[in-house]
This record gives C-alpha cells, sequence and structure tokens, in this order.
C-alpha cells in the first residue's frame, strides 16, 4: 500500500505531464486541467489503497478513459447540438449567441418571427426524436437519458442503473448509432 506521502510525491510529479498529454489531446487548457484533476480525484478515491508501483499505469489508464469519455460527450453534444440548432430561427452565423435550448424550453414555438411552417417542421422534428428515443430497449433509452439529458458522469449513471462503467459505455455507444441511423433513415442527418 502506498503511503500518503507517496501517493502526493506520485501526483506531484505527474501533474505537470498529465496536463500536457490531456492538453495535446483536448487543446484547451481549462477542459485537461480538469480532465487532470479528475482523475487524481478518481485515482485517490479509489485506488489509493494500492501498491506505489501500481499508481502510475492505474493513472494512465484513469486519464485515458477520462478523456476518451470527454470526446464521446463532446461527439453526442455536436450531434444533438446540430440537430437543435436546426429549429432555430435565423441564419447561422448572423451573430446571435442565444442557447439553443432556450428555443426548446417552455412553449413550443417561442422564437421570435418564427412561421407557423417552422413551428410545424420544428414540433414534428421533436416529435421523432422523441419517438425514437422511446423506441430504444430499456437499459439503452435510461443510460442514454442519464448521460447525455441529465448530464450524469459514467460513475454516477452506472451507480444508478447498478451497472458497470463499461455496460453504461456500451449502452450509450449502441443508443447513439441505433437514434443516428433511425434519424438518417427519416432524411434527417447532421
Amino acid at each position: 500500500m502506498a503511503t500518503r506521502q507517496e501517493l502526493e510525491d506520485f501526483l506531484g510529479a505527474t501533474e505537470r505531464r498529465a496536463f500536457k498529454q490531456a492538453f495535446y489531446a483536448v487543446r484547451n487548457e481549462e477542459t485537461a486541467l480538469d480532465l487532470v484533476q479528475d482523475a487524481m480525484a478518481r485515482l485517490v478515491e479509489r485506488y489509493a489503497d494500492r501498491p506505489r508501483e501500481e499508481l502510475p499505469p492505474l493513472f494512465q489508464r484513469i486519464l485515458q478513459n477520462a478523456i476518451y469519455d470527454h470526446f464521446r460527450r463532446e461527439k453526442v453534444r455536436r450531434l444533438w447540438g446540430t440537430l437543435v440548432s436546426s429549429f432555430i430561427p435565423g441564419e447561422p452565423g448572423d451573430g446571435d449567441e442565444s442557447d439553443p435550448l432556450d428555443f426548446m424550453e417552455g412553449d413550443p414555438g417561442h422564437g421570435p418571427g418564427e412561421s407557423a411552417d417552422s413551428k410545424a417542421e420544428r414540433q414534428q422534428l421533436l416529435g421523432m426524436i422523441e419517438a425514437e428515443i422511446a423506441r430504444l430497449p430499456a437499459r439503452q433509452r435510461e443510460a442514454f437519458l442519464l448521460r447525455y439529458w441529465e448530464e450524469f458522469d459514467v460513475a454516477e449513471t452506472a451507480a444508478l442503473m447498478g451497472c458497470s462503467e463499461g455496460s453504461v459505455k456500451t449502452h450509450c455507444s449502441r443508443a447513439t448509432r441505433a437514434l443516428a441511423r433511425a434519424l438518417r433513415e427519416r432524411g434527417i442527418d447532421q
């Protein structure tokens, strides 16, 4: 078992290299710092009782998983952001920095100057998305909604679902692919 001092020494020696590794992967300083801090916290929470020699490979695996999770979340956010942004009135790049979710919350079609046709089209598309989510197998739907709509992390989702983190990742991956395929079949492409 690593002593508290050995754990602190390891984290101190690893911090700078881990930050560079995360930064090169995500190209954003704040995100890289968050990923490294999360990885360090996970190491301390879950593996502080391990021998000193096991810490480097454990930390690397945790950091790599955190980076992969970041990219998975970003991919899904881009997919749904693209779909959601198509509901917003106005031209892309017109300088409007509004949040797409602002237009989806509350009464449907409350966007300024939105035509009845646009409202109907948006409602129809949202209905299709909801229908496709409803068609997912129960575990995939649960994992997908917890991870991407409720924004729980993998560990929290696994705890809520009573399964392993790997199962959560598998369910989310399958759900995302199934939704993308179903929407493409309906003529909706990102």
